[in-house]
């Protein structure tokens, strides 16, 4: 069963939705004793890392849960949009640490000509790596983007997938058991189905 981590930061019901197009078994959960038998987590997460991190840290017993569960167990674990960012070890959006399980940082994107702020809407996003996140994908699929900010890793290997906006970026990040995608899947028609369709069979 995946469990969809409920910290009060994400856009829950389509994701939950998609899974259950999928015909994928997933619940959306906020207690630490359902979150600790699940076989899969999703973090989503809308809104600012501080915040974000704030809540995780504050609700009792969650970031046990998910350090036990990401480091121990080591279960598939995606972090989705504002949910991929928090893997990585800090943000320019603010000053609490993430939960550092792929080094990185996030990096707001510089202002451009002609280029607005928020990232907002359909963009490619390449393959770097072959990884069991991208089975029978094509190698420039369209996803669909809403971010201010962007990740950078610090090993290129744990970059599976990058876009283009002004800047070359992070789309998909993966490090063993512990994956993280920048653009909304659940709102990337076909193109996100294949992706959680492949999270969903590790």
């Amino acid at each position: 069963m995946i469990a969809i981590v409920d910290y009060g930061m994400g856009n829950l019901g389509s994701m939950l939705n998609m899974f259950k197009r999928l015909g994928v078994r997933a619940s959306i959960e906020s207690k630490t004793e359902h979150i600790c038998r699940a076989e899969k987590l999703v973090l989503p997460g809308v809104g600012a890392f501080d915040t974000a991190m704030q809540k995780i840290n504050a609700l009792p017993g969650l970031r046990e849960v998910l350090e036990r569960k990401a480091r121990v167990e080591k279960v598939p674990i995606l972090g989705v949009c504002l949910g991929m960012q928090i893997l990585v070890d800090s943000s320019e959006e603010g000053r609490h640490a993430g939960l550092g399980w792929i080094p990185g940082r996030a990096l707001r994107f510089p202002k451009q000509d002609g280029l607005k702020v928020p990232h907002m809407g359909w963009n490619i996003a390449k393959i770097n790596f072959p990884s069991s996140l991208t089975v029978n994908l094509e190698n420039e699929s369209r996803y669909y983007f809403v971010h201010s900010y962007y990740v950078e890793v610090e090993n290129p290997q744990h970059s599976i997938m990058h876009s283009y906006y002004g800047v070359a970026f992070d789309s998909a990040i993966g490090r063993d058991n512990i994956f993280g995608v920048q653009f909304h899947p659940e709102k990337s028609h076909g193109f996100g189905m294949n992706v959680l369709k492949n999270f969903a069979v590790l």
